[in-house]
């Protein structure tokens, strides 16, 4: 009987020293007569807890050990019927949910009805007092991905003295640049942040690309530079001619330079691939934060000038709806004529007139630079931004999806020639001739999620110590295992089907 009963207390301590395992919830939410994917819902599991879908509507979240179950988990997205859902039903691979229209009238009472133009002033005016720059600590989840497509590479082989740099090795080295490439980086931690001072605790980041687009371009720069030093005299020049332009180098000046820069290079590019991950994540990272929340409505850099050119907008009450337990004037903006650069849709609280969602879109190219066969062109600029009030009464960011689109292309002729006066005779030792004709665009998305904010002291900001040491787990091929037991925003079919191929 005593050993019976030693045995069960011995189980029930081994027991007890196991932490229970946390319960993951993964779905997709639908349009229930489309059965299409909702975007960018709310799903709440708690109280200031809560997810973001992702673009094809998919999300998951992490129920931690010991804590109680939710009766329901509800979910909110704008044109759509708030609905409360079970544990067991939100297990479903669909999760439906109702359309609903947005109310034009006789819902919402106003101790006086204003006009679109009085809701944008009241909007702008409130600013300063309705935007938090107080210190915040912002548990996150950030992924950034990068999408790069070559349309074209042409080097327009011409002329070549140097039998190496022929045709063959020009077509060669078009064909072998890759058409298309994508880095996807996602991180998940702590973001300390005072106004416009940033501080971050990354708790764990991951890294996907293709290793061999890195080595390949030093090993093309590499055999360039052999042939380069091979065939060039001591004491030369080099003139580089482009159209009207031209531009005289000394090539000794040049060669000193590549062997000092290659060397240097070869050391980071091996040293990255020696440890698997990317050096500098921290420093990095917070980088792309303030390129991201620099581009906020009210911010002074952002190309969204929707606040400073309010002239040049047309405004418009669409009617009303609700976030959460706020009412909200739904108001949808376009340009006047030509003069502005965006439309889109602001959510403005009724009570206080802080902007609790915007929906924005470019309707033109925000730059489109072309001279002497160069292009530059800003094509793609659009997201939508959510903000979330604070228990100080101030609105600050809690999800963000924002895409930043570009071109560049270069159609124009080359021409090198290496002079050199210290040779008897004619000085023109060699020569290269190419027209070139390479088009490219450029996509960047940052996806950020707010999962919850705390008010700290401005002292815990000042004394909080960024950890640099910490890298992202470089990754060939996306692993769904990386991310089990984190709550975060579910990945795409991009990055679910990301691998690199085997060699």
């Amino acid at each position: 009987m005593l050993l019976k009963k030693t045995f069960c207390i011995t189980i029930f301590t081994l027991f007890l020293g196991f932490p229970l395992l946390a319960q993951t919830v993964s779905s997709r939410l639908v349009d229930a007569k489309t059965q299409k994917g909702i975007p960018y819902a709310t799903v709440q599991y708690g109280e200031n807890q809560g997810v973001i879908t992702n673009e094809e509507g998919r999300f998951s979240f992490v129920l931690e050990e010991g804590i109680s179950l939710p009766d329901s988990i509800f979910v909110t997205s704008m044109g759509y019927e708030k609905k409360g859902f079970t544990l067991e039903q939100m297990q479903d691979s669909l999760v439906p949910l109702n359309s609903k229209a947005i109310e034009l009238s006789g819902v919402y009472v106003f101790d006086k009805e204003l006009e679109v133009d009085d809701i944008i002033e009241k909007m702008i005016e409130n600013i300063p007092q309705n935007v938090n720059k107080s210190p915040v600590k912002q548990r996150f989840f950030l992924r950034k991905s990068e999408l790069a497509n070559i349309q074209k590479v042409d080097f327009g082989f011409e002329k070549s003295s140097i039998k190496e740099l022929n045709k063959e090795l020009m077509d060669s080295i078009a064909q072998s640049i890759p058409r298309n490439a994508s880095h996807y980086t996602e991180s998940f931690g702590d973001l300390y942040k005072n106004n416009t001072d940033y501080k971050l605790n990354i708790i764990k980041a991951a890294d996907l690309y293709d290793k061999r687009d890195v080595g390949s371009f030093e090993d093309l720069a590499e055999h360039m530079e052999d042939i380069f030093k091979e065939n060039v005299k001591p004491g030369s020049y080099l003139k580089i001619k482009s159209g009207i332009f031209s531009e005289k180098i000394q090539v000794d000046s040049i060669l000193d330079t590549m062997d000092d820069e290659r060397v240097e290079q070869v050391k980071k590019v091996k040293a990255q691939v020696e440890k698997d991950s990317i050096s500098g994540l921290t420093d990095s990272q917070r980088w792309e934060f303030k390129e991201m929340l620099s581009q906020l409505y009210y911010k002074e850099d952002t190309k969204l000038d929707l606040v400073d050119k309010t002239r040049r907008y047309e405004f418009q009450l669409a009617g009303y709806a609700d976030i959460g337990d706020a009412g909200v004037y739904v108001v949808d903006f376009w340009p006047k004529r030509s003069s502005a650069d965006f439309k889109g849709r602001l959510y403005i609280n009724i009570e206080d007139f802080a902007v609790m969602r915007l929906d924005f879109t470019n309707t033109q190219r925000l730059r489109n630079f072309r001279l002497l066969g160069i292009t530059y062109r800003e094509t793609v600029y659009n997201g939508t931004m959510r903000f979330a009030k604070l228990p100080n009464g101030r609105y600050d960011l809690q999800f963000m999806d924002f895409s930043d689109g570009k071109y560049f292309a270069v159609d124009r002729p080359l021409k090198v020639v290496e002079k050199n006066k210290h040779v008897k005779g004619r000085r023109k030792q060699n020569e290269l001739k190419l027209n070139i004709d390479f088009r490219m665009n450029i996509t960047a998305k940052w996806e950020l999620v707010v999962f919850n904010q705390d008010e700290i002291a401005e002292n815990e900001f000042k004394t909080f110590e960024e950890d640099k040491t910490i890298r992202a787990t470089y990754m060939p091929r996306y692993n769904p295992e990386f991310w089990k037991g984190y709550t975060i925003m579910e990945p795409n079919q991009a990055i679910r089907g990301f691998t690199v191929e085997e060699e």
